[in-house]
């Protein structure tokens, strides 16, 4: 550095000591000196202002410091630069502050204001999404509270200068940044209770958005900010001193004149006429009890004027977000409107950081749906109300790093539209969530531009491009969560629904085919499919195909139902088919095959619990109402009994069976699910000449456990079947239940 360039830069931080007394401290003493010595004027002036406002918010000298490198251009205040000048705090509070200028831009994208006055319903509350998902992205992409603030003290710095400005090229560059305060940041500022700041961001972008609105409020008002607060300060002290004259304790007592863009939209909002505000100036007094409320009203009342219908007890009637209070309008001094709030301690805690704080109220109540979220900025409110009560809120705002959006992250598409997904969230989750067919489509993913594989966690900020074929469906190795391919519920229940789907639509397709070639075999391929599933006791025909394919309706009933459909079932097919029915899945009597030892003609039935097929070794159970009940000699009911009621267990053997006689057992198969699966083994066992009556599946984890009810011959069938199961693709076992 040279002489000359020393000696100005020893000029320069005298002033800025004087210009920001906390400038003793080294690191700010550094940061404002080095922007002295690095910028032009113009920059060193933005840089002062910006500090001193957080130096008025009271919050720590790294945040003070961080002000002033926040006004260098970020090409000259590189993070490496920052670092090592100033220390990681300080780089890391400027960089977020850099990092949110991306926001700004993005929010310039969603179009002009005037525009939306002529938007329908639907993308008005579209717009409005988008622009609550901006807020929230624009908190969750800091790591810390303090670059927010600092934000919005940089914002409000701007805003300044560009309503000072009178170069008209900056008139259209000044609006962009009048909507993104009005929108995005002062909405912020509300939330965090900074109200410092919030109202003037306010004023100055109606200022610049809405030039003749705003100066006829102000002519309308016809006195100075400075003069309102005087006004209300006289109104204050005079309040207190006959409420305390009363004997009531006054906790607090605050006011404020409502501010010029607060009475717009109250107009906009009431669509009247300024006349009939009542609360252009306000006052709230907080006392200790609730009886203590109606007694200062009533002093109040005393006091001045009562103004007519202006009167609202939200104490005796809440509003529906449980705020309380009590609100009166009156004239006050110099017979000006003044409104009157009298509320509680409690009261007051549950408006200003309630989970339905007034804030979202105020808003609109977008953001009430999510409660995790408004808890968050209550609690962010209340360090934030402690600044002036603690000697280090700094580190208690650095404390609350993250917690806002811990589980939530917030992505872009590639035209700026905002999606908020689970932490950790891949490409496929976004896919998803953009679209269900965008979603099933998904081959692949750009994120800000380069190429990255599908299981790829995703960040806060960046921008998705999804590559999608024109037709086709996902993987079920999507399912797997081992591979990490999904991790939003909406993306694993669209992968699971497709696949759901395509297994109906092939069960389906099978139940065709086999109604089809019935319809051959009986002649009647001109026969009505909607008769037929009518016959066959289905709504529909995809219903009955459906029901066909898991086997649901077996070979017998699909050929009585077809003959029925076709005219030809009499009386005696009718006979025919209830005997069928009554004696499937059980031997015919003990006369038809199964011998009771030294007993005959008695009326025996097969056991439900162990399912008893030849050549099983087997005894009877004398039942008190319904004859004898065959188990099988190993059935754990049979053991019970023996040990219980041994007396009445029986000797049985099977006789001679018939040869027409058929057995119900269970099948139980545990195998990988796939698609297809439950067909292949309903092919193997109609090729058994096996009739499967009931079919339970259960998946869990890719493994799929099949339970058949099915209708044997014997033993040997029943044998020869599983082991023919067992040799299909994925079956691990294929076993008697």
């Amino acid at each position: 550095m040279s002489k000359k360039q020393k000696s100005e830069s020893a000029a320069a931080a005298p002033e800025t000591h004087q210009a920001l007394p906390m400038a003793a401290n080294a690191v700010v003493s550094a940061a404002s000196t080095w922007l002295a010595a690095s910028c032009d004027e113009q920059v060193l002036a933005r840089g002062r202002a910006t500090a001193e406002l957080i130096e008025n918010l009271r919050i720590d000298e790294i945040s003070v410091a961080a002000a002033w490198l926040s006004a260098a251009p970020a090409e000259l205040a590189t993070e490496t630069k920052l670092k090592e000048m100033f220390g990681a705090a300080v780089c890391e509070l400027v960089a977020g502050v850099q990092r949110m200028a991306s926001i700004q831009e993005l929010s310039r994208t969603r179009g002009d204001s005037p525009q939306r006055d002529k938007e329908s319903a639907k993308d008005a509350a579209n717009a409005a999404q988008q622009t609550e998902a901006l807020r929230k992205m624009l908190l969750a992409m800091v790591d810390d509270v303090r670059v927010v603030l600092i934000k919005l003290a940089e914002r409000l710095v701007s805003l300044r200068a560009a309503a000072l400005s009178t170069d008209a090229r900056r008139s259209e560059l000044a609006q962009a940044e009048a909507r993104d305060v009005r929108d995005i940041f002062a909405p912020l500022a509300n939330r965090l209770g900074v109200w410092r700041i919030k109202w003037e961001l306010e004023d100055l972008s109606l200022r610049l958005l809405e030039p003749e609105q705003f100066h006829k409020i102000s002519r309308y008002l016809d006195e100075t900010r400075i003069e309102r607060e005087a006004y209300i300060d006289t109104a204050k002290a005079r309040i207190r001193d006959a409420v305390e004259s009363a004997g009531i304790e006054v906790l607090d007592i605050s006011g404020r004149p409502k501010h010029i863009f607060s009475i717009y939209t109250k107009l906009k909002r009431k669509r009247c006429n300024i006349e009939e505000l009542y609360d252009i100036r306000a006052i709230r007094v907080i006392v200790p009890e609730l009886k203590d409320c109606y007694a200062a009203l009533g002093i109040v009342h005393s006091l001045f004027q009562p103004i007519p219908g202006e009167f609202d007890d939200y104490i005796a009637k809440p509003k529906s977000n449980n705020y309380r209070s009590l609100h009166t309008a009156v004239m006050g001094p110099l017979d000006r409107a003044l409104e009157v709030q009298i509320r509680t301690q409690e009261m007051h805690q549950t408006s200003e950081f309630g989970v339905a704080a007034h804030w979202n109220y105020k808003e609109g109540g977008n953001a009430a749906k999510d409660t995790g979220y408004a808890a968050k900025i209550a609690s962010l409110r209340q360090l934030l109300s402690w600044g002036d009560e603690v000697s280090s809120p700094g580190e208690l705002l650095a404390g609350f790093k993250s917690s806002l959006f811990e589980e939530t992250i917030f992505v872009l598409t590639p035209q700026g539209k905002i999606i908020d997904l689970p932490k950790d969230a891949t490409p496929i989750d976004f896919a998803y969530s953009v679209h269900t067919g965008l979603g099933n489509r998904c081959r692949g993913a750009k994120v800000d531009g380069a190429m990255v594989p599908l299981n790829t966690p995703l960040k806060n900020g960046q921008r998705v491009e999804i590559i999608a074929v024109k037709e086709g469906g996902p993987s079920r190795d999507w399912l797997n969560p081992e591979n990490g391919y999904v991790r939003s519920h909406r993306a694993r229940s669209k992968v699971r629904q497709f696949f759901n789907a395509l297994e109906l639509q092939e069960t389906l397709a099978h139940g065709r085919v086999i109604v089809e070639k019935d319809l051959q075999r009986h002649g009647q391929t001109a026969l009505s499919l909607d008769k037929l599933a009518h016959e066959a006791g289905y709504k529909t025909v995809d219903d009955f195909f459906t029901a066909v394919g898991r086997a649901e309706v077996n070979n017998r009933d699909l050929d009585i139902a077809i003959r029925k459909a076709a005219g030809v079932v009499d009386d005696a097919a009718e006979q025919e088919k209830s005997e069928i029915h009554t004696s499937r899945s059980r031997a015919k009597s003990s006369s038809g095959g199964i011998l009771i030892v030294g007993v005959d003609k008695l009326a025996t039935g097969l056991a439900k619990c162990c399912k008893p097929v030849p050549p099983d070794p087997i005894v009877g159970f004398v039942t008190r109402l319904k004859g004898i009940t065959i188990h099988r000699a190993d059935c754990a009911n049979v053991l019970r009994m023996e040990a219980t009621e041994p007396r009445r267990i029986i000797t049985a053997d099977w006789g001679d069976a018939a040869a027409s006689d058929v057995f119900s057992v269970q099948i139980e198969v545990i195998a990988s699910d796939r698609q297809g699966l439950l067909r292949d083994i309903s092919d193997v066992l109609a090729r058994a000449k096996i009739n499967v009556t009931a079919v339970n599946t259960l998946t869990k984890d890719y493994m799929a456990k099949m339970k058949f009810t099915a209708e044997v011959r014997s033993i040997d069938q029943l044998k020869s079947a599983l082991a023919q199961v067992t040799q299909i693709k994925g079956v691990q076992s294929a076993s008697r239940a």
